[in-house]
């Protein structure tokens, strides 16, 4: 989608180019959040690796 936001993964300024940061030249990523469903079928995948990637930390 055309005029999509997108942040640099390196500064954390904000822009609307596509390829990359025109401050630092760092990658770009979308901000936004991924849409919320409840009949999410990959939501037990998606917590047991959060948890495994958090009980590597301590």
């Amino acid at each position: 989608m055309k005029g999509m936001i997108k942040k640099c993964s390196v500064c954390g300024e904000y822009t609307l180019r596509e390829d990359r940061c025109p401050y630092c030249g760092g990658a770009l990523k979308n901000p936004h959040p991924a849409r919320f469903s409840p009949e999410d079928k990959y939501s037990r995948y998606r917590l047991a690796l959060s948890l495994s990637a958090r009980k590597g930390k301590d």
